[in-house]
């Protein structure tokens, strides 16, 4: 075999070892897609990074977002596994009719606030959700989005991580807390959530995906074995 035959086996061998070893970590991050849900207030942005106006999941917790003047934003609680799950905030949503009869004030910003405060099929046993409120927020102009919604929705609860537990006292117990599969069989408003985590039940077995890279596993080792077995020869 020519020494140039000889690099290409052994390039070739060193790609295939290379996506054995990288093979298992992707497997693992495609593994079984049935996550857990939880009750909790979801934070959303009117616009930004959208081109249709639509609400977009916060980047950022409300503790650290500051919006600018004339932005409007939204909060609902509901339960969910993530935020590509998570329930919008319901209803019109438009800052020039939320804060009509706010003026503006030197130093200070306005934003608009949508409250949606779910469903009873989401709330708390033994609780009752209030009505879907907006507010306008007149704050400083450096003042964060929690600052806006505690300015205008009081009492707030938050937890021990700075988490935000409750708005208008609402839910009076829990925070973030994970639900069983029987409570969450509301999961918002039908129809609203993004795609389902999966097509039908699982039985507890491999899934397909698993046992697709497992074969491409194997064949890999094959091939890696016959291309030294070539060199050797």
């Amino acid at each position: 075999m020519s020494r140039r035959h000889q690099g290409r086996g052994r390039l070739t061998v060193a790609a295939l070892l290379t996506a054995l070893l990288s093979l298992p970590a992707a497997l693992l991050a495609g593994g079984p897609s049935h996550a857990a849900d939880y009750r909790y207030w979801s934070f959303w942005q009117r616009g930004e990074g959208s081109s249709d106006g639509a609400w977009v999941y916060a980047t950022q917790g409300p503790s650290i977002a500051r919006p600018d003047d004339g932005d409007v934003e939204g909060f609902r609680f509901a339960v969910s596994a993530n935020s590509g799950s998570a329930a919008k905030p319901r209803g019109a949503a438009d800052f020039d009719t939320i804060c009509a009869d706010t003026p503006a004030k030197d130093g200070h910003k306005r934003l608009a606030l949508v409250i949606d405060f779910g469903t009873p099929d989401d709330a708390p046993g033994g609780e009752r959700p209030p009505k879907r409120r907006t507010a306008c927020a007149r704050v400083d102009s450096d003042a964060t989005s929690a600052d806006a919604l505690a300015a205008v929705a009081k009492p707030l609860r938050y937890n021990s991580s700075a988490l935000l537990c409750a708005i208008s006292g609402y839910p009076e117990r829990g925070c973030g807390e994970q639900v069983s599969g029987k409570e969450s069989g509301g999961k918002g408003d039908k129809g609203e959530s993004a795609k389902d985590s999966g097509s039908g039940g699982d039985d507890g077995g491999p899934s397909v995906g698993l046992l697709a890279g497992v074969a491409a596993i194997v064949a890999l080792g094959a091939a890696a074995g016959w291309q030294a077995r070539r060199r050797r020869g």
